[in-house]
């Protein structure tokens, strides 16, 4: 339904990824008039997402961001995403929840910073988003909290790499399970939206998924918020949030077809990812009396060891993340704080060249014979927790983008925590590579997913929003994102997100009403 400019509506929500579309589909659905601003496109996944990798680099947020620090982070493809639906057009679908003791890593370790909330919080968003999405997982996880639901579906079929490193973990006793993914195993009926067809295992997801099988946002809480009555604007790149004298959000300034526009509103939901978030905020200078936007970035470890096999292992098949290990959760004897989880990965071709030709060094004939044994490449990887640190943070730099608008400059530095946790993880999936055969193993060190400079928690000193992610400043202005996270959580954030993007709805609408 759109919305006049004119009119005063009652919330704006700036962007549609994970942290966004949830929360709209709520606040449309309880009667508000709510209008989503999106800065990129409104994708057709049927005409508009092929199954090839360079085509979809469309889906990636390309505006130049500034990376700086001794582990600087790549940008575009590795963090963020740009349409409706935002970085959940281009995840992998990796949906593990976060266990108990995620949330209260101070208490356990000393180090870094507890959720405000916690698990028990969280835990019926985890079971409603898993049933909404069509999570597909198996029958029995072996980790954490007995479930008060099953995963909506079964698991998706075991990848060539998720089936070498089952064996390779048989053989070390390392307990594995197939992982849950927000991608249909079977046919799935979902409200507001119709029937969602299975996964066809063509292992592109990172490159858009074209028949609605991964539970993407543009296909699951878009079309609900679409259907309860909210408006999707896309191609709207906000730039101001316009405070008024008693200190509220009375319009966002968005501009449109190169044309500056204006809506006004009564509530503003800042959902547009740990940068851009961050980013408006330091624009604006709003929101940030503790002196914490844009600070406590972090990202979790995430190296990645490869190796070829002689089984055909076609690595472009199936979902890209299709077993799981936590036995590394919290490892005994461990010379660092939190854990990590393991996962079998799948990769596209194009994906894996540039990261083996950058991570081997190789060149001429040598990097041929490489790049010829792609259909016999496997890969593991962990994905960490990361501590947050002072010198990890986002600024505004002297430079501007093609809008004129200062980029923004990220400096990080993996810490004593992270290379140790790092370490511990090269050594165990060296071993799990050996035991299935490997040869020519090699790694690459990463970090993924781009955390923190919004922090919640229970003072307005050391935060900027509250347990509701409601800023301590600003009465009328939420954030919902991963830029609340106080600490990363050794799991993929999807899933949290998700849930908190829910949790954060509902806790306005008891206000609200």
């Amino acid at each position: 339904m759109p919305y006049s400019i004119t009119e005063t509506v009652d919330a704006v929500v700036i962007g549609t990824g994970a942290g966004g579309a949830p929360l709209l589909a709520r606040l449309a659905k309880a009667g508000l008039k709510v209008v989503a601003l999106e800065a990129g496109k409104h994708w057709n996944p049927s005409r508009d997402f092929a199954t090839d990798e360079k085509a979809q680099e469309k889906l990636f947020w390309n505006d130049e961001r500034l990376s700086a620090g001794n582990d600087p982070l790549p940008f575009g493809s590795n963090n963020s995403g740009t349409g409706v639906g935002g970085s959940t057009l281009h995840y992998t679908a990796y949906t593990p929840r976060a266990q108990p003791d995620d949330f209260q890593l101070r208490t356990d370790f000393g180090v870094g910073e507890d959720w405000p909330i916690g698990y028990d919080q969280l835990e019926p968003y985890y079971d409603e988003v898993e049933q909404f999405l069509g999570i597909s997982g198996p029958a029995s996880y072996p980790w954490g909290p007995n479930r008060k639901r099953a995963y909506a579906l079964g698991p998706l079929p075991i990848n060539g790499a998720g089936q070498l490193m089952a064996k390779g973990c048989k053989d070390l006793g390392i307990k594995t399970s197939p992982a849950a993914n927000a991608a249909l195993s079977a046919g799935y009926y979902q409200e507001g939206v119709g029937h969602r067809p299975a996964c066809a295992n063509r292992g592109f997801c990172q490159a858009g998924c074209n028949i609605g099988a991964k539970a993407s946002m543009d296909v699951t809480y878009i079309p609900l918020a679409i259907h309860y009555g909210a408006e999707i604007r896309p191609e709207c790149f906000v730039t101001q949030l316009i405070k008024t004298e008693s200190g509220k959000i009375s319009e966002v300034v968005y501009t449109r077809n190169g044309q500056e526009e204006r809506q006004r509103c009564r509530y503003v939901f800042l959902c547009a990812g740990t940068i851009e978030t961050a980013r408006l905020l330091l624009l604006n200078d709003l929101a940030n009396s503790s002196g914490q936007v844009g600070k406590n970035v972090m990202a979790h470890t995430a190296l990645q060891i490869w190796g070829e096999f002689d089984d055909d292992v076609r690595p472009y098949k199936g979902i890209p993340g299709a077993l799981i290990s936590e036995d590394t959760h919290r490892p005994r004897q461990a010379d660092f704080a939190g854990g990590y989880l393991l996962q079998s990965i799948g990769v596209m071709p194009v994906t894996y060249l540039t990261q083996m030709a950058r991570g081997r060094g190789l060149w001429g004939a040598e990097l041929k014979r490489a790049a010829l044994a792609y259909n016999h490449v496997a890969g593991i990887n962990i994905l960490g927790d990361c501590l947050p640190y002072a010198h990890n943070y986002l600024e505004l730099s002297d430079e501007k983008d093609i809008r004129g608008i200062p980029k923004p400059r990220i400096y990080f530095s993996n810490g004593e925590n992270e290379k140790r946790m790092s370490a511990h993880a090269d050594k165990i999936m060296r071993d799990i590579w050996a035991a299935a055969g490997a040869k020519n193993v090699w790694a690459f060190p990463r970090n993924a997913h781009v955390i923190g400079t919004c922090r919640m928690g229970t003072k307005s000193e050391t935060a900027v929003v509250n347990t509701d992610g409601q800023s301590f400043d600003i009465p009328n202005l939420y954030i919902s994102d991963n830029s609340t996270f106080p600490s990363a959580l050794s799991v993929n954030p999807a899933l949290t997100i998700m849930a908190l993007s829910l949790r954060t709805a509902d806790q306005f609408l008891e206000q609200w009403k």
